[in-house]
């Protein structure tokens, strides 16, 4: 088991980590998310020892790592540039590491043959690397990360240079690949879409800090912040004040909503955002009668496969986001419920 405690890092003289803390337990595929810039890739190179934090530790089962170096921890690396070996075959690629250790040629033989295999790719071990695609050539860097059976394995950015589709496609065989050879993982990244295609776990760093930790689920149901909210886009977001604890009320510039947050009720005249998902909006009559209802305007239509997000123009200038499965047309006045129990408070 990997455990980062309290690890510190600065970058040109500014916090880059902060108190930097977590655990990755056996067979478990984690994701560390943040925008570019928020020290990821800098706390993945600590963890590997190719770079040392002003102050914190690594630990593996409580062995501290700081006096061991890079090439003895047994972490196997991916990184979003492949660096493979362009004159060499797609065997010789995944059995280089192994030839470095100096082990005996069946024994490179056998774990090559097997992490080839892993990702599917037997039949092309005697294909130079050039010959291959992008995203070949992405699971070739994963079968020599994984043929020397790391401990540990970390993967930085390794999607990001491949078109939308691609990286669907091979963010399903990962997770797959990940999960059959037991081996816990992290996985770096900032598109959300990808981490929550293969985590099993969340963790969310921000301005030097873990904000939030929990399963794609949790922190998708479960934001704890405003920050994380607008991070991964998770709805309309509307400003107001508590004006009434039974029913708890917030007034807003689109009116009262009566909201069932589950934690403490606030204090009256504390501000909060509500966060109001598009998908649970429910078109409703004025005649319904329903407590947090609004009106707006269609201004915009986009189809998005399996249904349309709507561009909702209410008064006040407030603009909401709704995903509807059926097309609307634009100029069409709707009404819309949001169900107390759907509407999250945050601070």
């Amino acid at each position: 088991m990997l455990r980062v405690n309290d690890v510190h890092k600065t970058y040109e003289e500014s916090p880059l980590l902060e108190g930097v803390s977590f655990i990755i337990n056996p067979d478990e595929t984690v994701c560390l998310l943040g925008p570019s810039g928020s020290g990821k890739s800098t706390l993945l190179r600590i963890i590997t020892g190719l770079e040392q934090a002003e102050s914190g530790t690594v630990l593996w089962d409580e062995e501290d790592l700081r006096s061991i170096p890079a090439y003895k921890r047994n972490f196997g690396l991916m990184f979003q540039d492949y660096a493979l070996f362009p004159h060499r075959t797609v065997a010789q690629n995944v059995a280089f590491g192994l030839r470095m250790q100096k082990l005996p040629t069946a024994e490179v033989q056998a774990r090559t043959n097997q992490a080839l295999e892993t990702i599917d790719m037997l039949n092309l071990s005697q294909r130079r690397v050039t010959d291959l695609s992008g995203g070949e050539q992405q699971r070739v860097a994963l079968a020599r990360a994984l043929a020397p059976n790391p401990r540990l394995l970390m993967l930085d950015e390794p999607l990001g240079a491949l078109d939308r589709a691609l990286r669907e496609q091979l963010s399903r065989e990962l997770r797959r690949i990940l999960h059959s050879t037991h081996i816990p993982a992290i996985y770096v990244t900032h598109d959300q879409d990808e981490a929550f295609a293969i985590a099993d776990r969340l963790l969310i760093l921000h301005n030097g800090h873990i904000i939030q930790s929990g399963t794609p689920e949790e922190i998708y149901n479960h934001p704890n912040s405003l920050w994380v909210a607008r991070f991964f886009g998770l709805g309309n977001l509307l400003e107001g004040s508590v004006t009434s604890h039974n029913p708890l009320t917030i007034q807003t510039p689109l009116g009262p909503f009566q909201v069932a947050c589950q934690s403490d009720p606030p204090p009256l005249g504390k501000k909060l955002t509500l966060l109001l998902r598009p998908s649970d909006a429910r078109i409703c009559t004025p005649e319904q009668n329903l407590p947090n209802t609004i009106s707006g305007v269609v201004q915009d239509a986009v189809f998005q496969g399996e249904s349309y997000r709507l561009r909702i123009s209410c008064h006040a200038g407030v603009e909401l986001f709704l995903n509807v499965a059926h097309n609307i047309a634009v100029s069409s006045q709707l009404n819309l419920h949001f169900p107390p129990k759907t509407i999250l408070c945050l601070a």
